[in-house]
């Protein structure tokens, strides 16, 4: 190497693991296997190179050198990676980092990697994670964070924390979308430089970006360890959206040890022979196919497979991953017909739902099973001739002992029976219009579907609307106004009665879920009190959801639409049915706890019944031995049968770094993240214990990282400060909580029901992050002065006005502006909002003349208005998910609980008994410095 003439700037060093030169390049410190060129331009690699097989003169197949990975230019001409997480996409790409996957350029890496280019306010440069800043630091930053840059692991250069001041600081809510701390994995971590090596935060992402090397470690920083899991989000082309790649050819390669699917973190040894894992270190056998394609019948390209590239993938699984052969999607409609249900307009607002989207519900393959069964006092089952309108209901009053009055016609099939399908649907209203039954027998509605399903498995929709009071899981009203806001409110109006899972089978919950494998789901639409606390235990279990429609009004356009969206959103989209799931990490990482709609079978295995799309799911994880490798890799993989009868596995894979550097830690830890953990941690303590309690362990945490952070990080050490020292990617992290505590699910209020209460909690802990932090920090937007741009179609659709910190202090009295959180909207109206304002967006005269409530705008023919409901369309459909929210126009002197209802939103002000986001910065500053921290 001595010999080879290298352009300035750059030096090479031999690879002992590799056998071969590596070159870097002094000033960047960027490292590539290629011999530079005397001019970078020259060379621009197609597309097609990333899937080209490393040179080679061997013949024979898998003569590969040893551990040998493919060799890239450093300029590759790729297209960009759209981000896959929540809200806008970044508009830039951050600056060049001190390291690179070898050969991969920084404007190639994953788009999510890349930082806001206004990061920090105007004129700010950016600083990523992992880069020394380019300037003298800020002077809110406390100069002493700096000195704790130390060298990195597996050959990575220092990182460095950034450190500022919370007190007095703003910021900037378009920064709370932006991507977590860039992964900074050492070189040659990846076999193939891809920059879809490593799962999208959409995915899978950590608390933290880089793994503590000892459990000490992590104690010493307070931060918490988890996963936060979404793997089956919904795909949308319009957000750059990419389908997760099929291995189609059912060559399936894992590990004989540890059982871990191969993927772009192995190395192959013994000239391309074996590989070896990336968790256990075991070699393994390369499959004898594994190089070859079966569709061609020709040799093919190793590196191009798509588990060797890709972080997400799906293999078809053989044979030996079935139990039994694929079973058809079922699905079990239970209709509360009470004389209630019936009055309020619910059962044929329920028929018409299901009506249209028969044809949304999967049955390319024409296996779809259906049933319908209705229950008042009695259970009520119709059979249906195939191909024909022929009817018959058969109804079964014995409640105490379920049985099914017809072994056939009950679970029919959507192609045979679908003219009959439709006829009962349309007279379905007809035939309870003189029901003067007022029981609901949901317990033994459910038992029978039990018995009808659980053979084959499927998913049960359940529409209910008053209080199940016959049969087994009678529950009684137990709502008292003297306990809402109580110590005694989390044990006798949240916490679940009995176990509905031993009620409906009459078996063991674990029994249960080998056996049922199916997905319940719960649409509550009532004004009444009917403790979903306790109907929500079952969706819990079985992989399900709650839906719930307080006040629902079937003569009210907006209930009725909004009902229909989100059933036909359920109904229409894939299921994977019998899915099984586990979660397998480096050695000496084990998975915890479980947080999520699941059962857990195992120690680590998770039964899904039916896998719905957009759920999250947070596994806590320990360090129960110190880490000697330079990253370590976590993995869920997904066993499932798709809708149309085949078994798939996902795969979903995540590497990240090993450091023994406290600031390292700090520096990489993912506050969205972090607060998707807190929140389901606080769930789960104001259920076993007291709301209060819970809101208590979300202030104490924040106050233990910010704490340990001030006395290991700053100059202050274990002193007193003016300050509220933080990392500059933790700085969300405080609104987040005080969001958090502000929230219906956990706030301190007498007002709120416990119903409400109960279903906010259900959403705090499955909605995924993207969804999760508008939930808990909604989005606040004037439209009454946005740009002219806004509303109009752009690069990337509907322009959206700019985010607004949420607090009263930004109203202006002649203002219109938007409040939502993914689940309500509001369109706040000021007292002295001008004629043509109100004309213009509300077709009315004046102010005086505006109807506060829930509303429908109008498209009129005037520019602002196309313009204000394109911003709303465009936020509706911002959030993935089956929910469509509700648009409440809110007249600033108008009805006082809608009016405390939007403020509620505006978590940044004082409201009820809970400070303002100045006054619980001051609170946690003064914890913080009353607090020793060794």
């Amino acid at each position: 190497m001595a010999d080879q003439q290298l352009p300035p700037g750059w030096t090479s060093q031999w690879d002992e693991t590799y056998q071969r030169p590596l070159f870097i390049q002094s000033a960047t410190g960027h490292t590539q296997w290629e011999p530079p060129l005397a001019d970078p331009e020259q060379h621009q690699p197609s597309v097609e190179e990333y899937q080209q097989a490393p040179s080679t003169t061997q013949p024979k197949r898998r003569q590969y050198a040893a551990g040998q990975s493919q060799a890239y230019s450093g300029a590759a001409d790729l297209p960009p990676v759209q981000p896959q997480g929540y809200g806008e996409p970044s508009a830039g790409v951050g600056p060049t980092p001190a390291l690179f996957t070898p050969g991969l350029d920084q404007t190639h890496q994953p788009a999510y990697y890349a930082q806001d280019q206004g990061y920090g306010g105007p004129g700010a440069v950016p600083q990523a994670y992992g880069q020394p800043p380019p300037q003298p630091y800020n002077q809110q930053v406390n100069q002493m964070a700096n000195q704790f840059s130390q060298m990195g692991v597996g050959g990575q250069q220092s990182y460095g924390v950034h450190t500022m001041n919370l007190v007095g600081t703003y910021l900037d809510p378009q920064e709370l979308f932006a991507p977590p701390p860039e992964i900074r994995l050492p070189p040659n971590a990846a076999i193939n430089p891809s920059p879809l090596s490593n799962a999208d935060p959409s995915y899978m992402r950590c608390t933290v970006g880089a793994i503590p090397t000892t459990s000490a470690l992590l104690n010493k920083t307070k931060l918490p360890l988890a996963l936060v899991l979404s793997p089956f989000r919904s795909v949308r082309e319009s957000d750059g959206d990419a389908e997760v790649p099929v291995v189609a050819d059912t060559v399936i390669a894992r590990c004989r040890r540890c059982r871990t699917y191969i993927n772009p973190y192995v190395q192959f040894i013994d000239g391309g022979n074996r590989w070896k894992c990336c968790m256990c270190s075991m070699s393994n056998d390369v499959p004898q196919m594994f190089d070859w394609d079966q569709a061609r019948n020709q040799p093919a390209d190793r590196w191009a497979r798509y588990e060797l590239n890709h972080a997400v993938v799906e293999f078809i699984a053989p044979t030996e991953y079935m139990v039994r052969p694929p079973a058809p999607p079922v699905y079990a409609f239970l209709i509360d017909v009470s004389h209630n249900a019936v009055q309020s307009g619910m059962v044929a607002t329920a028929a018409r739902a299901i009506l249209e989207s028969l044809d949304r519900i999967p049955n390319a393959d024409g296996r779809t099973k259906v049933a319908i069964i209705g229950f008042d006092s009695s259970l009520h089952f119709f059979s249906v001739v195939p191909e024909s309108t022929e009817i018959t209901q058969l109804v079964v009053s014995d409640l105490e002992d379920v049985f099914l009055p017809k072994p056939t016609d009950l679970l029919i099939s959507l192609a045979e029976a679908r003219v009959g399908i439709e006829s009962l649907l349309g007279k379905l209203n007809d035939m309870f219009q003189d029901s003067h039954a007022i029981g609901s027998a949901l317990g033994p509605a459910l038992q029978a579907a039990y018995k009808l399903t659980h053979v084959i498995g499927g998913k049960i929709v359940v529409m209910s609307s008053s209080l199940p009071t016959l049969g087994e899981g009678a529950l009684k009203p137990r709502e008292d106004p003297k306990l809402l806001g109580t110590a005694r409110a989390s044990k006798d109006l949240l916490s679940t009665i009995h176990n509905l899972t031993l009620t409906i089978t009459g078996v063991h919950p674990a029994a249960a879920s080998l056996g049922i494998l199916q997905e319940l789901f719960y649409r509550l639409l009532s004004s009444q009190y009917i403790h979903i606390a306790s109907l929500s235990a079952l969706p819990h279990y079985t992989s399900g959801q709650t839906y719930f429609y307080p006040a629902f009004n079937a003569s009210r356009a907006e209930d009725a639409i909004k009902f229909a969206h989100e059933f036909g959103q359920v109904i229409g989209s894939p299921i994977g049915l019998e899915g099984l799931v586990r979660i397998r990490a480096s050695r000496g990482l084990r998975m915890s706890q479980f947080h999520g709609n699941f059962f857990v079978r195992s120690t680590d295995l998770l039964a899904f019944p039916a896998i719905p799309l957009d759920q999250n799911y947070t596994v806590e994880m320990q360090i129960e031995e110190n880490m000697t490798s330079p990253f370590v890799v976590m993995q869920a993989g997904i066993l499932y049968t798709t809708s149309f009868g085949e078994r798939r596995v996902r795969v979903v894979t995540l590497a990240l770094p090993t450091t023994s550097n406290v600031s390292e830690l700090y520096a990489s830890a993912d506050q969205v993240a972090i607060i998707t953990y807190l929140a389901n941690k606080a769930v789960e303590r104001g259920v076993s214990s007291k709301l209060e309690d819970a809101r208590d362990a979300v202030t104490n945490k924040l106050i233990d990282i910010l704490g340990t952070y001030k006395s290991t990080m700053t100059s202050a050490g274990s002193g007193a400060s003016a300050q509220l020292a933080v990392a500059e990617n933790l700085k969300f992290l405080p609104i987040l909580c005080l969001g958090l505590l502000k929230h219906v699910g956990l706030r301190q209020s007498s007002q709120i029901p416990p119903d409400l209460r109960a279903h906010a909690q259900v959403l705090l802990t499955t909605l995924p992050p993207q969804q999760l932090i508008p939930y808990i920090h909604p989005t606040f937007r004037s439209l009454h002065n946005m740009p002219p741009e806004c509303g109009a179609v752009g690069d990337q659709g509907i322009i959206l006005p700019p985010i607004l910190n949420p607090t009263s202090e930004r109203f202006e009295r002649h203002g219109l502006y938007l409040i939502e959180d993914g689940q309500n909207m509001f369109l706040w109206v000021g007292r002295d909002a001008v004629p043509q304002l109100v004309a213009d967006v509300f077709d009315l005269p004046n102010y005086e003349a505006l109807r506060a409530g829930k509303q429908t705008l109008p498209t009129l023919d005037n520019d602002f208005s196309q313009r204000i409901n394109a911003v709303i369309a465009k936020t509706r459909a911002l959030r993935r998910g089956p929910y469509w929210p509700h648009l409440y126009v809110v007249k600033e002197d108008g009805e006082p609980a809608l009016r405390m209802w939007a403020l509620s939103m505006l978590i940044q002000d004082r409201m009820d008994q809970t400070p303002s986001y100045a006054q619980y910065i001051s609170a946690v500053k003064d914890k913080v410095n009353g607090t020793s921290y060794g």
